[in-house]
């Protein structure tokens, strides 16, 4: 009796085992694989082939040499870019944030609504759209030539600047947004202080509101430098023709892939080493706001002539906002090779929607930016929520590791990505069973889910942070285990953090072009590619068509987005 009582109440080997200290480390450990296989690993092939040849430093000697500097132009330029990129970018959207969170005038409702409408545009077809309205060929340019008989038309978005005016449209919602909600939690009262002890209003905001901005501006510089520097299209498009990814690319067609591993390895150096000096910045002091005042109000604007110029800025401001959709819904409509030399396209019609729909080669890349995407995201929800969790919730040595292996494809250029992918995985290994990937179905969904892990992971991580773990506690004392736990309230409460992170990340993946040109075959071509092709093809009606599904996908999961997050905060509540 006593033997089978003892036999009863003696632990299960899955009891034993999830005690055990080491259980935790088979936890984490498929996350560590999947990174060590996905990330490490083609970065390392990207090193080591950099190195290739007889003479290891040849291609390292060719890439800085003085005879040739092709390369060094590339960097330079590649650099130069992304730097006034940032610092324009931040001008215009923490000037947009600050104006719209502090301030109440005639026609900022509209305008705090129109301010996202960039958000929508893919890379590619914002960079179309400007083409489009302000290029050599554009409308606006024309407009003018005809109405004033020029011979020439007065201005065009051309070289370093047209990329940079691009990227700043494109690109300004980043600081916008993280700007916007620090600055609602900015406490008035130091403000107040600092005026009552005389300041002027210039150096309240250089000594008072800037500095406690640096968080979300050292975040935003971030994003928008390495998205800077993996840009394609827009030099491309206005004809800055060397930068770093235009030097990839041309090495990878052009079959010299050691070339375009040392290209990589540099880039990748560069994007690491901008990532250290922003953290080295941010750690410098800190910037907790430690008093209990209320959040700032609007200020009214009581001036006439402020209000007429307000008005002013805001219709301006919204036509400028609302132009570059509308010009791709009206060139969306036009016959391909109809509109040459003219203002505004002559001939319209319907066929290009039709065949989006209804003619297999045109729906085919719509279908193959959907499938591919989906695959990807599903990879991230599952590796991206695990590692989160991880992060957050349990002690063991390599979280630090863990944390930078994730990060590390957010700041390596997409172009980077697709170099370390075709390095290690053009011929059999062991992380892909013995497979080559390359020219398969599944080296753009690995790609797209290397590139977004970070989206799903930091937006679970910071759900995760405002969930008390008393909660999980509560749940596993009145006898739930742990899976129960995690499935029926880890997961509702953190929901929207998981679908912010996870529509985002499935976004990008439709819009992804820099990492999909260098990795995509005949079978697999996405839709960002498919607009590329037809641009270059003249098929203006075409490519815009796909430009305005691509928004209106978009859209669409921006909304439901926005619907599931505050359902699951009502359900949370």
């Amino acid at each position: 009796m006593k033997k089978q009582l003892a036999e009863q109440y003696e632990p299960s080997w899955w009891s034993k085992l999830t005690q055990s200290p080491y259980f935790i480390y088979i936890l984490v450990s498929p996350l560590f694989l999947v990174l060590l296989a996905y990330v490490v690993y083609p970065f390392y092939t990207t090193f080591v082939q950099s190195f290739a040849g007889n003479n290891k430093l040849a291609n390292y000697q060719k890439f800085f040499s003085l005879k040739s500097t092709a390369n060094l132009e590339a960097l330079w330029n590649s650099l130069y870019i992304s730097v006034i990129s940032v610092i324009t970018c931040a001008i215009v959207g923490v000037a947009m944030a600050f104006l719209l969170e502090r301030y109440n005038f005639p026609g900022r409702r509209l305008l705090s609504v129109l301010v996202l409408i960039p958000m929508a545009l893919p890379p590619l077809v914002g960079v179309l759209s400007f083409t489009f309205l302000y290029g050599e060929s554009g409308i606006f340019p024309r407009a003018l030539q005809h109405l004033f008989q020029l011979d020439s038309v007065p201005f065009s978005l051309k070289g370093v600047w047209g990329v940079i005016v691009v990227h700043t449209f494109t690109m300004y919602t980043y600081f916008y947004l993280t700007a916007s909600a620090a600055i609602k939690g900015l406490d008035p009262s130091l403000e107040e202080a600092a005026t009552s002890l005389g300041a002027s209003r210039f150096r309240v905001w250089r000594k008072i509101i800037l500095p406690m901005l640096t968080p979300s501006i050292i975040a935003s510089s971030l994003l928008v430098f390495m998205v800077s520097m993996a840009s394609y299209t827009a030099p491309l498009m206005f004809g800055v023709e060397r930068t770093m990814t235009m030097q990839i690319y041309l090495a990878r067609t052009n079959g010299n892939l050691d070339m375009a591993a040392t290209q990589s390895t540099i880039l990748s150096v560069v994007s690491i080493t901008f990532l250290l000096i922003m953290r080295w910045y941010q750690n410098r002091r800190n910037y907790q706001n430690l008093s209990k005042g209320v959040s700032v109000h609007r200020s009214e604007v009581t001036s006439k002539p402020l209000k007429y110029f307000s008005v002013f800025l805001s219709f301006s401001g919204t036509l400028i906002l609302i132009l570059p959709i509308l010009v791709l819904v009206l060139i969306s409509f036009s016959k391909d090779g109809a509109w040459t030399i003219q203002i505004l396209p002559t001939e319209y019609t319907l066929d290009h929607y039709k065949a989006l729909f209804t003619d297999e080669k045109t729906w085919r890349p719509i279908w193959n930016s959907l499938k591919m995407g989906f695959v990807a995201t599903i990879g991230n929800i599952i590796f991206g929520v695990a590692a989160a969790y991880a992060m957050v919730r349990l002690n063991f040595k390599g979280k630090t590791l863990l944390d930078v292996l994730i990060t590390i494809p957010w700041a390596l250029p997409g172009t980077v990505v697709a170099v370390n992918l075709i390095a290690a995985f053009s011929t059999e290994s062991v992380f892909t069973f013995n497979q080559v990937l390359i020219g398969t179905f599944w080296i753009l969904p690995l790609a797209y889910f290397i590139r977004h892990l970070p989206l799903v992971f930091r937006s679970t991580s910071a759900s995760l942070m405002q969930l008390d773990q008393s909660v999980e506690e509560a749940s596993r004392s009145l006898g739930a285990g742990w899976w129960h736990t995690f499935r029926k309230i880890v997961i509702p409460l953190t929901l929207s953090g998981i679908l912010a992170g996870t529509l985002l990340a499935f976004v990008q993946s439709i819009g992804e072009f820099v990492a999909s040109i260098l990795l995509y075959s005949t079978s697999t071509i996405p839709l960002s590619v498919a607009i590329f092709q037809k641009l270059y093809a003249f098929k203006f009606g075409t490519a815009c068509a796909y430009g305005v599904l691509q928004i209106i996908l978009i859209l669409i999961v921006l909304l439901i987005s926005e619907k599931l997050s505050k359902g699951s905060a009502g359900s949370a509540i």
